[in-house]
This record gives structure tokens, C-alpha cells and sequence, in this order.
């Protein structure tokens, strides 16, 4: 008989890189199977479970028999409650910008895809979240990471954007505050990334997907700046809906309804039940709740950062947002990855090494997460230093 022959992976395919850190979850799993305790510090979840008005919220819908799809730019009510919290942070959105998206993987998707032809290229900040360079590559794009360190606070400025410019670039992407960093991009630097980018022509994207887990500098929407840009969101972290899979984009209005029709065909609308919970997550009960749990975040990060200085990991600008530490470990290690191995299998701590963010730097840093209780991170500290010999 003729041996069969299977079509190969698309050509794309070898651009898009798995999440190094699912290779060190998938061996504390089992390490866990094994009976083992293991800290985790490397997941970029929430910890505390959707507030309960949520909760109730989608209760409510599912027995009332809201299933079916809803239109593909989003609920109406929620669309307009989406405007309205940034009405009540004093910038003015029309409602009719506003698409609701399966989680802020689904916003990205749609802006990449109505912005970016096959060989343009996208600039964004290297160390930078993974699935951006990923998006712009699904789409055939160039994704250009522009290395960023201490000195700019991790975050892209006006100078660096104007060094990496080529005649193919079509966008530029920030993250304030960002992941890994959680640092935030300046308002006054916005200003002058987005006069660059429009006098050249291209778009501005802003990812604030952690945007009210702020803790210093105000964390206000770049949307109070600039109007023409798109702005991606999250029900994700700050609302703690992560498995409810839903965010949301402001978009020009010019490319509203290109978004919308690629919407329809890719995934129609994000999950019915998902958007009628999230009409609860701007009620004062909702955001009383979100209040408190920004305040433990915070209470967490103050008490890691002295904590981790003194086993030796430096911290040359300390985080205004999220919930992530990025750590410069070169005193340390010559390996992150080696090391953040090492240290899952012989302490039982699980972080996240450099080389899931980019390629500047990525075997000096390792990345923490916060989103576990306070005795964790305080037994996590503990088995660090005894790991370290410290």
C-alpha cells in the first residue's frame, strides 16, 4: 500500500513559540502528584476567585435563559457600561468604539488583523508579553522587538520608536503597566510616541489589560491623551474573570465596522453568559471588592521586593503595576532558566524565566508572580533563601 502523506504545518507555525513556563507548571503538576508542596509563583492568574456579584450576575442570566448569541460587537448594556467606566475616570468613549471580545487574545486578534499586512511590521518592547509578538506573526506580520531596559523603565519612548522605524512599519504596541515589568509608560512619553507614530501614518496600540492594578503614578487610559489609537482591556486580571474569557478594545471609528465583520466571522461574539455576568463588574459592590483586592496586591508587592533584594535579586525600578516582579538574577545565575528549573525541583518554587518575554536579556531575569496568599510568598521567600544558602 502507498504511505500517506500528511499535509505539513503551515510555514507560520515555526514562528510561534509555546509558553517556556508551561514546560516548568507541567513539572510542578507532577511534582505535586508526587505528594511534593510546591509554591507557585510563575502563573499570571488572579488568585482571589470573580466577585460574587459576578457571580450572581451570571447565575441570574443562565436562569433566565440568556444563551444565545448576542451580536458580535457585544452586548449593547455592556458596551455602554464599558464607556461609562471610563466616564467615570474622566475620558469620554462612545459606546459605538467599544467591542466586547473573547478575552484580550480575541481584541488582539481583530487589531492585528485589520491592521497589519503580510511583511509590515510591528514594534513593541522587548522584554514584552509573548502572544503580542505571536498575533502579528498569525497575520504574516513582522513583529520587531525593540530591546528596553532600567533606564526607560522597561517601556518603549519616542526615541527608541523613531531608531527602530522602517518603511515597514504600520504599528507600535505598549503595555502600561506591563507584563513582565509592571512598569508603566509615562503619559507625557505617550504623548510623544503617538505624535511620531501619526505623523508617520501608522497606528498606536495600548495594551491595558492591568490598567486599574495600579499602585503608583495614576494609571490613567491612554485614551485621555489620544483618541485615534487603539486601547485593549481585560475582565481578566483587575476583575478576576480570567476563565470567563472576555475583554474588550476602543477602536478608531474608522475601522469599527472592518472589526466587526472580521468579529462575525472568526468568532461571531464572546460567550453570552460571560457578558451578561460582567454587566455587575463596574457596580459599587463590584468595585468595593476590586478595591480591597488591589490593596493585598500592593501589600504583596511591598513586602517581596525588600524581601527578594536581600537574597541578592536586584530591582532597579520598582513596579507601579499588575502583579509580577521582574528580577535582574545575574548575581545569581548566568541561567534563569536553569536556575527557575533548579529551583522547582529542589525548593519547590515555580517561576517564570526570562526567555518566555523576549530575547534581550532573558537568561539575567526571572520573572515573579504575586497571585498567591501572603504565607505562600512567605514560605516561597523562605525555601529561596535556604535554595540560596542565604
Amino acid at each position: 500500500m502507498e504511505k500517506k502523506k500528511k499535509p505539513p504545518v503551515a510555514r507560520r507555525m515555526a514562528h510561534i513559540q509555546p509558553f517556556y513556563v508551561m514546560e516548568l507548571l507541567a513539572r510542578a503538576r507532577d511534582l505535586e502528584a508526587q505528594g511534593r508542596s510546591i509554591v507557585h509563583m510563575e502563573i499570571g492568574e488572579p488568585d482571589f476567585i470573580t466577585p460574587d456579584p459576578i457571580i450572581r450576575a451570571g447565575h441570574q442570566a443562565l436562569a433566565a435563559g440568556c444563551t444565545h448569541y448576542t451580536p458580535a460587537l457585544g452586548l449593547v448594556r455592556l458596551r455602554q457600561a464599558i464607556a461609562g467606566h471610563y466616564r467615570s475616570a474622566g475620558v469620554a468613549v462612545d459606546a459605538s468604539r467599544v467591542l466586547v471580545t473573547p478575552g484580550a487574545s480575541g481584541a488582539l486578534q481583530l487589531v492585528m488583523s485589520v491592521l497589519v499586512n503580510p511583511g509590515e511590521a510591528v514594534l513593541m518592547a522587548d522584554p514584552g508579553y509573548p502572544c503580542n509578538r505571536h498575533f502579528v506573526r498569525l497575520v504574516e506580520g513582522e513583529p520587531i522587538g525593540v530591546p528596553v531596559g532600567p533606564e526607560t523603565a522597561y517601556q518603549l519612548n519616542a526615541d527608541l520608536v523613531e531608531a527602530a522605524w522602517t518603511p515597514q512599519t504600520r504599528a507600535v504596541m505598549v503595555a502600561s503597566p506591563s507584563n513582565p515589568t509592571g512598569t508603566l509608560l509615562s503619559l507625557q512619553e505617550l504623548r510623544k510616541i503617538h505624535r511620531l507614530v501619526r505623523a508617520r501614518g501608522a497606528a498606536l496600540i495600548v495594551d491595558e489589560i492591568y490598567q486599574g492594578l495600579v499602585y503608583e503614578g495614576g494609571g490613567r487610559s491612554a485614551l485621555s491623551v489620544c483618541d485615534d489609537i487603539f486601547v485593549i482591556n481585560s475582565f481578566s486580571k483587575f476583575f478576576g474573570m480570567t476563565g470567563w474569557r472576555l475583554g474588550w478594545v476602543v477602536a478608531p471609528e474608522g475601522y469599527v465596522e472592518a472589526m466587526e465583520r472580521l468579529a462575525q466571522n472568526i468568532f461571531l461574539a464572546a460567550p453570552t453568559i460571560s457578558q451578561h455576568a460582567a454587566l455587575a463588574a463596574f457596580s459599587p459592590e463590584t468595585m468595593a471588592i476590586l478595591e480591597q483586592r488591589r490593596s493585598e496586591f500592593e501589600r504583596r508587592r511591598d513586602y517581596l521586593l525588600p524581601a527578594f533584594r536581600a537574597l541578592g535579586f536586584e530591582f532597579p525600578v520598582v513596579p507601579q503595576g499588575a502583579f509580577y516582579l521582574y528580577a535582574d538574577s545575574s548575581a545569581l545565575t548566568h541561567d534563569s532558566f536553569v536556575f527557575a528549573r533548579k529551583l522547582l525541583d529542589e525548593a519547590g518554587v515555580a517561576v517564570t524565566p526570562g526567555r518566555d518575554f523576549g530575547s534581550h536579556c532573558p537568561d539575567r531575569h526571572i520573572r515573579f508572580a504575586y497571585t498567591t496568599g501572603m504565607e505562600n510568598l512567605k514560605e516561597g521567600v523562605e525555601r529561596i533563601r535556604r535554595f540560596l544558602g542565604r
